[in-house]
């Protein structure tokens, strides 16, 4: 049950910061989904620095991994909206943004998890 309440705890944090970047920066002058973007490379970044923290001499607890890693980054990084972001651009006839938007997402995305087990190298 405390795991649970950890993820909890984490993913509703994450996903209140979440909310509040995609308020703030995604454009709606535009329809360009900035605040997704953004949310989902900085989560990327964020749990290859926990995940490379964890696994650098047990570092952290399974509670306190659950808690970020899990909760946290899950709650604040999001699969579902970039995928209706993307049917939207399709759905409009933006291929272009549609194809920058994915491929940026996919390899920033992978670059800042790999940046962030780095770091704590």
């Amino acid at each position: 049950m405390k795991q649970v309440l950890l993820v909890f705890v984490g993913g509703g944090f994450g996903s209140v910061l979440r909310f509040l970047i995609g308020k703030y920066l995604n454009s709606t002058t535009t329809g360009i989904p900035y605040g997704t973007f953004a949310a989902n490379i900085i989560g990327s970044l964020l749990i290859g620095i926990i995940l490379g923290f964890a696994a650098k001499n047990d570092s952290l607890t399974q509670s306190q991994t659950l808690l970020l890693a899990t909760g946290f980054c899950g709650g604040f990084t999001t699969f579902s909206t970039f995928a209706y972001e993307n049917h939207v651009f399709l759905k409009s006839g933006d291929f272009t943004s549609f194809a920058l938007y994915t491929i940026a997402s996919f390899v920033i995305g992978f670059l800042a998890v790999f940046l962030g087990m780095f770091l704590v190298k």
